[in-house]
């Protein structure tokens, strides 16, 4: 299974500590040329820690062979990250701006978010708790409303506790 990346899902991950959830849930990660570029510049965010974990998975990106639709207003990593996505044929591409979102699942590009990496680790018994790495998240510059973070820990809880007893 192949997941390709965009930066500010990348950022998240990095930020709870949770990139390596990346290769435990796919074969093969992989981000073009202009996300690696957004991350990697000095004094950013996770800068060096990203530097480190893509310095092998990055990709060229040559866009006149893709065709993109309804791309007006996305950046170029979101589009390199559409268009290697669509190349490699990717299971889903890691995005967390929304409107690229749309844009990818307009172009039939399947689509997971950082928060929805988390929640698919703790599915698989990767993780133990989602709660203190939400709160890493939001404690740094990166941006997670409260309703989202109440409806991911929601889900956590339902569909990943084990049935009580009496439900057998």
């Amino acid at each position: 299974m192949i997941i390709v990346a965009d930066s500010s899902a990348l950022v998240a991950l990095a930020t709870c500590g949770s990139l390596w959830v990346l290769k435990e849930l796919f074969n093969e990660v992989k981000v073009p040329q202009a996300v690696f570029d957004e991350v990697v510049v000095p004094n950013k965010p996770q800068a060096q820690t990203l530097r480190i974990y893509l310095e092998d998975k990055v990709e060229t990106v040559d866009l006149s062979q893709v065709i993109l639709k309804n791309v007006n207003g996305i950046g170029q990593g979101e589009l390199e990250a559409m268009a290697l996505a669509m190349n490699l044929s990717a299971n889903r591409l890691l995005i967390d701006d929304a409107k690229a979102k749309k844009v990818a699942l307009l172009n039939q590009i399947k689509v997971i978010g950082s928060l929805g990496i988390l929640l698919l680790a703790k599915q698989q018994n990767l993780l133990d708790e989602l709660k203190p790495l939400l709160e890493s998240i939001n404690q740094s510059d990166i941006y997670i409303s409260k309703r989202l973070v109440t409806k991911v820990l929601l889900l956590a809880c339902l569909l990943y506790t084990s049935p009580s007893p009496r439900d057998s």
